[in-house]
């Protein structure tokens, strides 16, 4: 019987053990009574475990109680946005039905236009309940924060509806954007690109670039590294490269859309205009929009325009043709890479610079090289929005205060367990205020001065400093701005849905004398879609956005599946009658 128990005792020991010796949790001091703020994000679990414990240590010294981050992680931004316009839909509707009002079928999109729709009084009615109300008993999500993804997802809510000013205009506090002296703590936006508005604010930077892998360039016979986003299509690097899905990452999608603007950049340049003439052009047709009709006087710009936006198409496919894989998740290629699985691909900064020191030898060498293309990609910014409806306002205020302060921005560079650190990951990101980059103003000089020395970066390096890194690319909103979301779409049509017809004829035409040899192929392979319509830089934001977006997609995938067996066909054949005329 004593042997038996001793049995059982051991048994329940050895159950126990995890538990025992189970870290103590970073929110063991919250308790039921204590507040709960509801976020859904798209980062990854040591961001979120960093801030949740950061912010309840600091809304504890400066509010008396600890806070528990409740994280609502269902996916990446494409994800988010669905599930909360589902969610305010859902919402505003059942408001309706309780106040015994109808919910007309067209409610549901119109609630979403960002102007009150033409419709019949009802459906206005609606719009106008949604639009001016930010009660959480009217329309809810039930989350209070849209917490990181790109500025083109932030800004999609805000035009939706889905988010609200977290402050009145002129009412900021100071040291959140500005200081007391009003000196610019975060722009409104740097070359062209857009880091905070009234309705979200940006909260740390990203580019994009390329990484690779030393030893694996060597195997495959490399000439050189690539450094460029041209270099991602050369031949030898047919199935070396790895590439993220850019319908499933915004941020990814964001990287797609640089290449395309550093090749219109390059191509106008070529075309006769330079950095000068662009801006002017582009000033002229922001102000008077006819000036770019093709009888206008600026309508030969504006051709080249639309013919380096194609070039741009074309090169982000021809480095899908070189694709390994096209991922889910962004943080695989870099560790794929590291791993020597591929050669190369396409890396958010920090997952580049974070891998490049975990794969790093004992004698210091890494086994992954990271490198921002000089004047190929923008800095942008991953924001945050308060929801409407939020039903944890106020301390929501608190978390952007935050986020925003030096005590918040802190976390995405330094070294944990440094004093002002992370508890436990290296984030490895860039902070967004102004005063963490060496300056002239003494007070932001202070700041950089009392934080550079627990940062994980140096972040005085001008290939590392964001602020110097935007002087090297301007961006043009116009150029790729309203097609961002086609462009998602029209990846995934000519290079993931066919994906397996494109690298069939881009390998038949590396391996029949290449693409100078086969320029019928070449013309197929870099065709644009003909249907529903005839895609261009026009059509693109005109005629399909009056076409459903599952029928538009069918229909550009089964024509580049033809035009890619045809391609691969005509390689093939070219190849056999070159070799009997010989």
């Amino acid at each position: 019987m004593k042997k038996g128990l001793a049995i059982i005792a051991i048994a329940a020991f050895m159950v126990a053990l995890p538990f025992i010796f189970k870290p103590k949790s970073e929110s063991a001091a919250w308790d039921g009574d204590d507040p709960v703020l509801v976020v859904i994000t798209p980062h990854n679990e040591a961001i979120r475990q960093e801030f949740a414990a950061a912010f309840s240590e600091w809304h504890e010294r400066r509010f008396g109680s600890p806070v528990r981050i409740d994280w609502r992680v269902i996916g990446g931004t494409t994800e988010i946005m669905r599930f909360l316009v589902s969610e305010y839909i859902g919402s505003l509707q059942g408001w309706c039905e309780r106040q015994g009002r109808d919910f007309p079928s067209k409610a549901a999109s119109a609630m979403l236009s960002p102007s009150l729709p033409a419709s019949d009084p009802a459906v206005q009615d609606i719009w106008l309940d949604f639009r001016t109300n930010d009660s959480p008993a009217v329309a809810s999500s039930r989350i209070d924060v849209f917490f990181g993804g790109g500025t083109y997802d932030h800004g999609k809510a805000a035009e939706q509806g889905l988010t609200v000013e977290p402050w009145p205009a002129g009412s900021i506090p100071a040291g959140i954007v500005a200081d007391a002296d009003g000196n610019e703590l975060i722009p409104a936006e740097l070359s062209g690109d857009v880091w905070r508005t009234s309705h979200f604010y940006g909260t740390v930077l990203s580019t994009f670039g390329i990484c690779s892998n030393p030893d694996r360039l060597k195997d495959i016979g490399a000439t050189a590294a690539p450094a460029t986003w041209y270099d991602l299509a050369r031949p030898e690097f047919f199935g070396q490269v790895g590439v993220t899905d850019p319908t499933k990452s915004g941020s990814v999608a964001k990287a797609f859309e640089m290449i395309v603007q550093q090749v219109m950049a390059d191509s106008m340049e070529s075309a006769g205009f330079d950095a000068a003439a662009v801006s002017a052009n582009e000033s002229a047709i922001t102000a008077e929009p006819a000036l770019a009709s093709p009888g206008g006087t600026l309508g030969q710009y504006q051709r080249a325009v639309e013919d380096a936006w194609a070039r741009g198409v074309n090169l982000v496919r021809l480095i899908g043709a070189n694709a390994r894989y096209f991922t889910d998740s962004a943080g695989k290629v870099p560790i794929d890479v590291g791993m020597g699985a591929i050669a190369t691909g396409i890396a958010i900064d920090f997952f580049g610079r974070f891998q490049a020191e975990y794969t790093r030898t004992p004698d210091g060498v890494p086994h992954l090289q990271y490198v921002t293309p000089r004047g190929g990609s923008c800095v942008s910014a991953d924001p945050m929005s308060l929801l409407r409806g939020a039903p944890h306002r106020e301390l929501a205020l608190r978390f952007f205060e935050f986020v925003l302060s030096p005590e918040g921005q802190a976390l995405w560079n330094a070294r944990p367990g440094t004093l002002g650190g992370t508890r436990r990951y290296a984030l490895r990101r860039l902070p967004i205020r102004r005063d963490f980059y060496p300056s002239s103003i003494p007070e932001f000089a202070a700041t950089f001065a009392t934080y550079s020395t627990i940062m994980s970066d140096n972040l005085a390096d001008p290939d590392v400093n964001p602020y110097e890194l935007a002087r090297s690319f301007t961006y043009r909103p116009r150029w790729s701005a309203r097609h961002f979301g086609i462009q998602r779409d029209l990846v995934r049509a000519i290079c993931i849905d066919s994906g397996d017809e494109l690298r069939a004829a881009w390998k038949a035409v590396i391996a029949h004398g290449g693409p100078e040899s086969n320029p019928e192929a070449m013309a197929l392979i870099c065709s644009l879609p003909t249907k529903p319509v005839p895609l261009n830089w026009r059509s693109a934001v005109s005629e399909y956005r009056s076409i459903p977006r599952l029928v538009y997609i069918r229909e550009w995938t089964a024509e580049m599946r033809r035009n890619y067996r045809e391609a691969e066909r005509l390689a093939r054949g070219g190849a056999r009658i070159a070799a009997t005329a010989r």
